[in-house]
């Protein structure tokens, strides 16, 4: 018996699989119709039960048929027809679609007809489970389960990592380029929050044991999705934090929304215990217009103690009257424009493949899984240059992100976010909305990772895959003879976190040329501050903009940075590489002719962590060589590394700090864009393992301190890019997505034009 409810469940019980909506209707309705061997059929309506499903259903009314895609399959049928068009191959059907009171039916079996037939090769079962999968909800349950049942757990003890403890790297790459297995049993990273203490475990999955329980000291550990009701619940219950709201004509309390915000170290100079778990609250005003952001209440900070629960102090520097105009940002009070439909169709099903966690796509072959605190994180990247898989990057993620913002008054001196350390970005990951976050065409996958509790979480659309026209590759055209041009396609890996008020929008993208570009957007709503101004003319206005754009009445969007660093095992055609520098140089003409002068090059070996730590300039040429590899006419193998490859917002050259700031005792990788370390698998993070409240840099400064030679060594490239944002109008009161990019760029790696076959005769 075909069962929708079963068949849904079932399609989501891979580790990545179709994310699809369980929001089916009531009980399908039936209705006899004659079926193809006689008797009757049962029916179901055909558009509720598909979409339901996680398919598109459309109909066209000119052609008189339905169109249906669902991932890879594409699927045209129309009423009465005993055949339907599935990824433009003819498929016959038991039972024709019918329509019946202008409702149109399918048979039960449809679903399984189409979708189970084997013409959609999208998703092909993993044959060898790859052991940098992410744990299934089974291994997390198994993983906490031995936590809980050892000597080591308290009650209370809350969980903020959960994660796939990855083998050696050589038995990694084994695995990816010759199938063998890894010697190491499956096992899980853990680490927990007892009170204000963080402990590191390590639980061996196949013998169900704890191999390793340890203490973190001096560690607070990440702010955890309970901490955000907390200190709600904290400042809703305190008569002192209601008297602050008084003065300024708040008498109820549930219409404020507090933000848990991380206080940074400033060396006891901002009164703090520096042993206590604390957050500073600061909040805002719901006024029922749907954007509390609009309406800050400015200059009022509670300082919140998480283990005693309760405001150790209020810093009230003086009443702003909270800004009171309505600014939804849904653009209610507008009409929208008159857009005719945007079709993206791939009528033969996908080019790529997916199984369980890999992915391949034209010459290229990655691994990519769901990090609880960077995201995604691709892995044994390679491409196959005719015939043979050649490494380029063992393993690629944001490493970390900072914004920083400039403005010292009370309630925004301490604000500078470290996104993914101190929160956990990919806990907070945005699901992906069809034909709005993704396009039409992509696939969207869930993803499972651990909750605070240790329980298994399912993220619904997750990640997207997509394939897209990106321009011509290149183009030809020789006078008197036929034009040469061809098509560029790209393939998307795409990834959303909201992080309070901003939402981060991640792309990796893969070029069928070997170039890997990075692009980091950001969109959402500004952080903006009260101010008693209402226009520039007003006489307030110079001092209320000293640190800031005045965006609308009352409102300053504050200049802040963006700043990511990606983190980037590269193994460029094999793990010794060296950072090498090219230099275009203007010389001296000495081989006669009217020339005064020439362009040259020179060459230059980094030769260690510290030499590596660069600010980027745009007219030196970045190489990460490897020295052993030559293409045909003896040039090293290298990909050049591009920080910054175009963007929409001032480039962030480096913070915007003074080098007194405490900020700079805590982190170096802002303030420069490349970084090349001797690999070590414990150095995962630029700004350290544990950075909240941290007062030294235990991230890139301290990894490069010993000044490892850099020179044909396993090396990890770390790059920084980002922007100073200067707030403006057209970005109030939701921000256009404004983007970054880093590209990874093939430089005598191959010894052609590596796509010269897209223009060879089909």
């Amino acid at each position: 018996m075909f069962n929708p409810i079963a068949l849904i469940k079932r399609n989501a019980i891979k580790p990545l699989v179709l994310a699809i909506s369980l929001g089916l209707p009531g009980l399908p309705l039936t209705v006899p119709t004659a079926s193809a061997h006689g008797g009757e059929a049962e029916m179901v309506p055909l558009q509720s039960t598909l979409e339901a499903f996680g398919a598109t259903v459309k109909w066209d009314d000119y052609a008189n048929l339905f169109v249906i895609q669902k991932d890879g399959a594409f699927i045209k049928v129309k009423p009465d027809s005993k055949t339907a068009v599935l990824n433009g191959k003819r498929t016959e059907l038991t039972v024709p679609v019918v329509f019946k009171d202008k409702t149109a039916y399918m048979s039960k079996d449809f679903i399984n007809q189409m979708f189970q037939s084997g013409l959609d090769t999208t998703f092909v079962v993993e044959t060898r489970p790859n052991p940098l999968n992410p744990l299934s909800a089974d291994e997390i349950n198994a993983a906490v389960g031995v936590v809980k049942a050892s000597d080591k757990y308290r009650p209370g003890l809350r969980f903020t990592e959960v994660s796939v403890h990855v083998p050696p790297k050589d038995q990694v790459w084994n695995f990816a380029l010759n199938g063998q297995p890894t010697t190491e049993s499956r096992a899980a990273n853990i680490v927990v929050l007892d009170g204000k203490h963080v402990f590191e475990g390590l639980v061996d999955l196949k013998t169900g044991t704890l191999q390793s329980w340890k203490p973190i000291e001096g560690a607070h550990g990440m702010v955890l999705l309970d901490d955000f009701a907390t200190v709600q619940s904290v400042i809703e219950g305190s008569s002192e934090y209601a008297e602050a709201l008084a003065k300024r004509g708040i008498d109820d309390v549930k219409k404020v929304v507090a933000t848990p915000l991380t206080v940074g170290y400033f060396d006891g100079k901002d009164g703090l215990q520096q042993d206590q778990r604390l957050l500073k609250v600061v909040s805002y005003l719901n006024t029922g217009d749907d954007n509390y952001w609009a309406h800050p209440i400015e200059n009022l900070v509670a300082v919140v103690d998480l283990e005693q629960k309760k405001i150790l102090k209020i810093e009230d520097a003086g009443v702003v009257p909270v800004p009171m105009k309505a600014t939804p940002f849904d653009g209610r009070a507008l009409k929208a424009p008159e857009v005719k439909p945007l079709e993206i169709t791939e009528p033969e099903g996908k080019n790529y493949t997916i199984s369980g966690n890999s992915i391949h796509w034209q010459n290229w072959d990655f691994h990519v899984r769901l990090d609880s605190r960077v995201g995604p994180i691709l892995s044994t990247v390679t491409y196959n240059d005719q015939g043979k898989k050649r490494k380029i990057m063992y393993e690629g993620s944001l490493g970390g992100m900072i914004v920083p913002y400039g403005d010292p008054d009370a309630g925004w001196y301490f604000k500078a976010y470290l996104d993914s350390g101190d929160y956990g970005m990919g806990t907070l990951t945005s699901p992906l909305a069809r034909g709005k976050d993704a396009p039409q065409n992509a696939v969207l996958l869930d993803a499972t990772i651990a909750d605070y509790t240790g329980q298994p979480q399912q993220i619904p659309r997750a990640m997207a895959v997509f394939e897209r026209y990106a321009g011509p590759e290149y183009k030809h055209q020789e006078m008197g003879r036929p034009n040469l041009s061809t098509e560029r396609r790209e393939l998307v890996v795409r990834w959303i976190s909201t992080v309070g008020n901003y939402d981060y929008i991640f792309d990796w993208v893969f070029q069928q040329n070997g170039t890997i570009g990075i692009d980091a957007g950001a969109t959402g709503i500004e952080a903006v501050k009260g101010v008693v101004s209402k226009t520039m003319h007003d006489a307030t206005a110079k001092e209320d903009t000293r640190y800031g754009t005045l965006l609308d009445h009352n409102i300053v969007g504050s200049t802040h940075q963006h700043i990511y660093n990606f983190r980037l095992d590269m193994d460029v055609d094999g793990e010794n590489n060296a950072l090498v520098e090219v230099n275009p140089q203007i010389a001296g003409n000495d081989r006669g002719g009217p020339r005064t002068s020439t362009m040259q090059t020179e060459t230059h070996i980094v030769a260690d962590e510290q030499q590596a730590a660069q600010k980027f300039d745009p007219a030196t040429i970045r190489l990460l060589s490897n020295p052993g590899k030559e293409n045909k006419v003896g040039n090293p193998v290298s990909y050049q590394l591009i920080p910054y490859a175009g963007g929409t917002h001032p480039v962030a050259k480096g913070a915007n700090f003074g080098k007194d700031e405490w900020l700079y005792h805590r982190l170096s990788f802002m303030d420069k864009q490349l970084w090349v370390t001797r690999y070590n698998p414990e150095e995962k993070y630029p700004e350290g393992k544990y950075p909240n409240r941290s007062d030294h840099d235990s991230g890139l400064g301290q990894f490069t301190s010993d000044n490892q030679s850099i020179d044909n060594t396993d090396n990890v490239v770390w790059l920084t890019t980002g922007t100073t944002h200067v707030a403006r109008a057209e970005e109030w009161p939701i921000m256009p997505t404004e983007w970054v990019h880093v590209l990874l760029k093939p430089w005598n790696f191959f010894d052609e034009t590596p796509t010269l076959n897209l223009s060879a005769p089909k």
